[in-house]
């Protein structure tokens, strides 16, 4: 089954500094129809006007993955890790046991535009931890690269949940394919660009809900940069 989930059906909120569109509910955004999707809780699409940020403010027992499309974001946590993430970086945060961090876009003239995603863990109270990698523009060209993963496979950021996420780059003739095991959801989100999934075309945005179904197929883009869930 396939299910698509328009760009502009998402909740928006405009706070002045932070301009941000939610794919699932969250803060004062409710639908229940969209609380979800497996354990993917959140994908909040955020652009931080210059010399502005989240303050610091606690999270527990999620797992935290930020994804810079433009622009920069600095990070600083109770952990004692401070650092400044860029287009191509991921960033994973678990929250744990508690954790409290802020996040601020120092530039003077550029606005932050990146993914907050936030996973739902298999396991709660661990010890809060910090990972953070970065996946060039080459590794991502008409393939999905794997970025996230339970278990850390090929150099991706590990999370606590039987869960993987994929970035590719497509363009033109570039075309790649996934394979899904019996039973697993994915869940596809275009980032920027227009693209086809399974024949369904996704622009800036839109996002496909997966069900029931064994091959993704990713094809027709027009620089288009997408993330794949596959999830439990």
């Amino acid at each position: 089954m396939l299910e698509i989930r328009k760009s502009e059906d998402r909740g928006h909120a405009n706070h002045g500094w932070l301009d941000s569109y939610h794919t699932f509910s969250f803060a004062n955004y409710y639908d229940e129809e969209h609380m979800g999707f497996g354990p993917l809780r959140v994908i909040n699409e955020d652009r931080v006007n210059a010399g502005e940020g989240f303050g610091t403010h606690g999270h527990r027992d999620m797992e935290i993955i930020s994804y810079v499309l433009e622009g920069e974001l600095a990070h600083k946590d109770s952990m004692g890790t401070g650092s400044v993430i860029r287009p191509g970086d991921v960033q994973r945060m678990s929250a744990g046991s508690g954790v409290r961090h802020s996040e601020f876009n120092h530039s003077q003239d550029q606005t932050t535009h990146f993914l907050q995603i936030w996973i739902q863990p298999n396991v709660n109270g661990i010890p809060p931890s910090y990972e953070e990698k970065h996946f060039s523009a080459e590794e991502k060209r008409g393939r999905l690269r794997l970025i996230a993963s339970s278990d850390g496979a090929d150099g991706s950021v590990l999370i606590h949940q039987d869960a993987k996420l994929y970035a590719g780059l497509f363009d033109g003739s570039e075309t790649a394919s996934l394979g899904l095991a019996e039973g697993r959801l994915a869940y596809v989100h275009v980032a920027r660009g227009a693209v086809e999934v399974n024949g369904v075309a996704l622009r800036t945005g839109d996002a496909l809900k997966v069900s029931d179904t064994d091959t993704l197929t990713i094809a027709n883009g027009q620089q288009a940069e997408v993330l794949v869930f596959d999830l439990v």
